[in-house]
């Protein structure tokens, strides 16, 4: 080897060394000489860590060998010939139009996108007379549940008396609603059980039944305090629906009019 050569020799190693050095850190791994990027265990770190787990290096060394075992496989099967079996030849070309037909959905909400505006329209018009007429209403009762009719009935004289309802409802054996004067809070009809909410829906504001209602549980006298139209939902908790469902007719549409264009035989 002559001195030239000698010289040269350690700068070209070095170079190699380097240029070695800098594939690595662009890849996670290199399995067979095929190289899985680091971009790709970036992205699935990313999707695990949108679900909640932490970027740590445990998770990504789990990705890691994860991709390679993956990898492992995919070359086992490609030296075995098997991605040329007619089964897997046919579940690669539904995996390809699945993803192909995402991306187009994706391009075109992207290109056609569904505005707040949009979706607070849509709002309004599910939400106008929303609890209006025929709507269901939602009641505010209280009731006092007792073993036996006699002792329903007992209550009910009372009442008569003038004692309060929230007083005697202490001794309801509905644990629940007894520490609150028999309170059930707001519910539609159809919370209870049919007979007491039958008896519920006739009573007038401010008015209990005047006879004992059996149910299941026991003996019940009910009081109602308030009839309201329920309140549509906020739109900060429907308004992803909204747009979801506004998105599908998109889609929708973008299916119909690709269908009329095109030749079907």
């Amino acid at each position: 080897m002559n001195a030239s050569l000698r010289r040269a020799l350690p700068a070209v190693i070095v170079a190699l060394s380097l240029a070695s050095g800098a594939a690595h850190a662009q890849n996670a791994a290199i399995v067979n000489g095929k190289a899985i990027p680091k971009s790709k265990l970036d992205e699935f770190v990313a999707a695990l860590t949108q679900q909640g787990r932490p970027d740590t290096p445990e998770l990504r060394n789990a990705v890691r060998d994860e991709l390679i075992a993956r990898e492992i496989f995919a070359q086992e099967a490609e030296k075995k010939g098997l991605a040329r079996n007619p089964e897997v030849q046919r579940q690669l070309e539904q995996t390809r139009q699945d993803i192909l037909i995402r991306a187009v959905i994706r391009d075109h909400l992207k290109n056609n996108p569904v505005t707040e505006a949009e979706v607070k329209a849509e709002y309004d018009k599910l939400t106008k007379g929303a609890g209006g007429a025929g709507g269901d209403k939602e009641y505010r009762a209280r009731h006092i549940l007792v073993e036996s009719e006699a002792e329903a009935k007992s209550i009910i004289e009372q009442l008569k008396k003038g004692v309060k309802f929230e007083e005697l409802a202490k001794k309801s054996k509905d644990p629940g609603s007894a520490e609150k004067g028999g309170d059930l809070d707001w519910n539609g009809p159809e919370t209870f059980v049919k007979p007491f909410s039958e008896a519920m829906v006739k009573l007038e504001k401010g008015k209990y039944t005047d006879m004992p209602v059996k149910t299941d549980f026991g003996w019940h006298v009910i009081r109602l305090d308030d009839v309201r139209e329920p309140a549509p939902p906020p739109m900060e908790q429907v308004g992803p629906q909204i747009k979801q469902e506004l998105e599908r007719r998109r889609v929708q549409t973008l299916q119909t009019d690709l269908k009329a264009k095109a030749r079907v035989q």
